[in-house]
């Protein structure tokens, strides 16, 4: 089950990479010739997506790997250091294109080509199936390298309907009105920021191992009744390490049993929670004695 899901992300991003190779391409080429810097400016996010892609490729298998000696809780932690990097691409792609469209507004604009429109249409439409087919996988590998590409791939789509509308302006509105292809990559670099937030958000908050899994908690409450000699639960803490958690569970047990019998109720709680989460890549269980009052 582990190894289908990191063979599920990993195919996810390489996807997601020739899709960056040809956008990068295709909107770079569109836009200089077809007198858009709303489309250049998309380009330019396509390719930071293309080294973000790179970069989550690498991220990935490394935070996949199994524990080892020097790393005992597996590599996992290097997924949203990752996510990191890829935030600080696009900062830097959009503090680059709102810089640039300012400095537009008060230089002279070709009007954009009416058929740049067309090939802008099928980028939108390319990045939004892309998008939600990231999320899909997502949901059963819960990785933050992924939602990040998502994320990206997302942004990517609303940076190139802002080009879509800007250019709509320019080109029907007629002469005077080509600052709108300026404006739309001015939104589009805004649209970048914001989206950089939206990735940073969890990554940041799996790093500091902040609690986000209420629901989760309460399914490994109820799994671990299901075991025969688990009374009840005490403490639970969840933590995520790449795609996969780590379970910190207090277990109250019959206190006129042996510790031996104490420990083999603690195994069998541990082998049920992993078989039934398979998202679960270890259970730490510390055994507590039922007082009766």
């Amino acid at each position: 089950m582990q190894s289908s899901k990191i063979k599920k992300v990993k195919k996810n991003l390489f996807v997601g990479l020739a899709i960056n190779l040809f956008l990068v391409l295709a909107k770079g080429i569109t836009g200089i010739i077809g007198n858009s810097f709303a489309l250049i400016a998309d380009a330019i996010e396509s390719l930071a997506d293309i080294f973000a892609s790179i970069l989550s490729i690498f991220g990935f298998s490394y935070a996949s790997r199994p524990p080892d000696e020097d790393h005992p809780y597996g590599h996992g932690k290097a997924e949203p250091l990752i996510t990191f990097i890829i935030v600080l691409f696009l900062i830097l792609s959009a503090v680059f294109i709102i810089f640039q469209s300012f400095k537009n507004f008060y230089e002279p604009q070709k009007t954009p080509k009416v058929w740049t429109l067309y090939i802008l249409a099928l980028i939108i439409l390319a990045k939004e199936i892309y998008y939600r087919y990231s999320i899909r996988n997502n949901l059963s590998a819960g990785s933050s390298v992924l939602n990040a590409e998502a994320e990206h791939h997302r942004s990517d789509a609303m940076t190139s309907l802002a080009a879509f509308l800007g250019i709509s302006v320019a080109v029907f509105m007629g002469p005077g009105y080509e600052i709108a292809d300026d404006i739309a990559a001015l939104i589009a670099g805004i649209i970048i920021l914001f989206n950089a937030y939206k990735i940073l958000r969890p990554a940041l908050g799996e790093v500091m191992d902040e609690h986000l899994y209420d629901d989760f908690i309460a399914e490994i409450r109820n799994s671990t009744l299901e075991v025969n000699g688990a009374l009840a639960t005490d403490k639970c803490w969840v933590r995520k390490q790449g795609i996969y958690f780590l379970v910190d569970l207090h277990l109250i047990v019959d206190g006129e049993i042996s510790v031996d019998q104490g420990h083999e109720i603690a195994h069998a709680v541990k082998k049920h929670l992993i078989q039934k989460h398979p998202s679960i890549y270890n259970v730490l269980i510390h055994v507590e004695p039922f007082k009766k009052d």
